[in-house]
């Protein structure tokens, strides 16, 4: 198998990477003090302003939706800023995530974080038209975030290793 990033893979990787370090970095030690700071006394949900405006530039740098996936973006690709109009294949998609895993502020602010990834994953491929435009639209355009949560009676944590359900 080729491992060899394409040239847009390449490309992306590298302009991912110059706007972390350019971007992103110098403002992170800010970012999570005041975050922080704000859990502590403010409203602990209240995005921090400098968020949105990061979003932005990623917007503006094509960096943004990086993560959808080739197979099946469709026209959310193009829909939703993914430089190239189309989805990255895994092997593509990899080097940015490992870029972008380096910073706790860079998926967010490119919109390829979890668990809003996976689960726009889940609505692009499963989901019903009323449930992307619901969902899924709002998500690709960052306006909104989503969360994961399980639970079951009689078991500590949301760790699938300690479910004691079963299906028949």
């Amino acid at each position: 198998m080729d491992f060899a990033p394409s040239p847009r893979a390449a490309d992306l990787t590298e302009r991912t990477r110059a706007f972390i370090r350019d971007v992103v970095e110098p403002v992170e030690g800010d970012y999570l003090r005041d975050l922080a700071e704000q859990r502590r006394t403010g409203d602990p949900w209240r995005p921090l302003p400098v968020v949105e405006e990061l979003k932005a530039e990623a917007k503006a740098r094509g960096l943004w939706n990086l993560w959808l996936p080739k197979e099946h973006a469709g026209e959310y690709a193009a829909r939703f800023g993914t430089d190239g109009g189309e989805g990255l294949t895994n092997v593509d998609y990899a080097p940015v995530a490992e870029a972008t895993g380096g910073s706790h502020l860079a998926p967010l602010v490119m919109n390829c974080n979890a668990p809003d990834t996976g689960n726009m994953e889940v609505l692009l491929r499963y989901g019903t038209d009323e449930q992307r435009a619901q969902w899924l639209e709002p998500l690709l355009a960052g306006e909104i975030r989503s969360a994961f949560t399980m639970t079951e009676p009689d078991v500590a944590s949301s760790d699938a290793t300690n479910m004691e359900a079963t299906a028949v």
